[in-house]
């Protein structure tokens, strides 16, 4: 009798289409609305592995009637909906989709730095609004980004892209903290490490490619804005919950940072009311990093080679937990 997959979600045809040549069964949840839990519990009751977008929260309570599972393969880079710990008591292996999304996150990273530095989404509302009348020398300017300091916060693969950019197109001097020094990565893009609180002081642009974790939940808060200059941008592509909403609002509405570029928001969904977007100094997207077409297919791809290589070898291709 085949595996029995289940795909919480549409996503690029080559997923069902690698996991069916390979002669696994797969369902994919065709609904509008994301699956609640007990209607994910249910759908995978007689299913033997599961293929997830990320969108349910996979926790203690989920994988303990969920303990038939064989592995859990993340439509994502990131996992933070899914407590791995339990995952891994019940040797359930977790697995994410690296690389394959950073070149289209780092894009989105540094257009939202280009679009904040010169009010473009601010600029574009005037004219949808009427109100682009007249040339004005003096009103909603800018500033350039030649020869300004960035500073990454995560200096990963997508860190490390994001830097390339940036470098190659204004010359900008970049600096890093991590967890640990990345000197691959350092001799690759010339970054240079620094402390956490020289990171915030130096960064004329600070972008963050971080994963959200115990450690780095509302890291940028109200502490961290304050210590940052006031003529900074701080730009979040990875996870909402590494920044404090609240706080950054009141750093932007107080002048304590110049500008901030999201793509993502905290919480996600954004509220269409949230004071972000009407701030000159802001870009918001709506979680848009991995939305290309070669970085989803990549993403359905590598998702669905995770099952096969597991039910093949025994071992997926990008673990999350150890011991897979």
């Amino acid at each position: 009798m085949p595996k029995k997959i289940l795909i919480t979600r549409v996503i690029p045809a080559i997923a069902e289409e690698l996991l069916t040549q390979a002669g696994f069964e797969v369902t994919v949840w065709r609904g509008n609305q994301v699956m609640t839990k007990d209607e994910l519990i249910e759908q995978l009751l007689p299913c033997h592995a599961l293929l997830s977008l990320g969108s349910n929260k996979l926790d203690r309570a989920f994988f303990e009637a969920c303990k038939h599972l064989e592995i859990v393969s993340q439509f994502a880079v990131g996992f933070d909906n899914i407590d791995v710990a339990a995952a891994s008591e019940f040797k359930i292996p977790v697995c994410n989709t690296p690389d394959v999304l950073s070149e289209a996150t780092a894009d989105v990273a540094f257009g939202l730095m280009i679009a904040v530095s010169r009010k473009m989404f601010y600029n574009h509302k005037l004219i949808l609004q009427g109100e682009w009348k007249q040339f004005e020398p003096l009103k909603n300017l800018g500033f350039e980004l030649t020869g300004k300091t960035l500073g990454i916060f995560g200096l990963g693969r997508i860190g490390s892209i994001m830097a390339q950019r940036c470098t190659g197109a204004y010359g900008m001097k970049v600096i890093y903290h991590n967890r640990n020094r990345n000197l691959a990565a350092e001799k690759e893009t010339g970054a240079h490490y620094v402390d956490f609180d020289t990171l915030l002081r130096e960064s004329d642009v600070l972008s963050v490619h971080s994963a959200l974790t115990a450690q780095t939940k509302n890291l940028f808060n109200k502490e961290a804005f304050a210590k940052m200059k006031n003529t900074a941008v701080f730009i979040n592509t990875a996870r909402g919950g590494v920044h404090n909403e609240i706080d950054l609002i009141e750093a932007l509405q107080n002048q304590t940072i110049w500008g901030a570029g999201l793509d993502v928001t905290n919480p996600e969904p954004m509220h269409a009311n949230n004071p972000l977007l009407h701030m000159p100094n802001v870009a918001v997207l709506p979680h848009i990093g991995s939305a290309t077409v070669e970085a989803r297919t990549g993403m359905a791809r590598l998702a669905a080679e995770n099952i096969i290589s597991f039910y093949k070898t025994g071992k997926p291709h990008t673990p999350v937990n150890s011991g897979f």
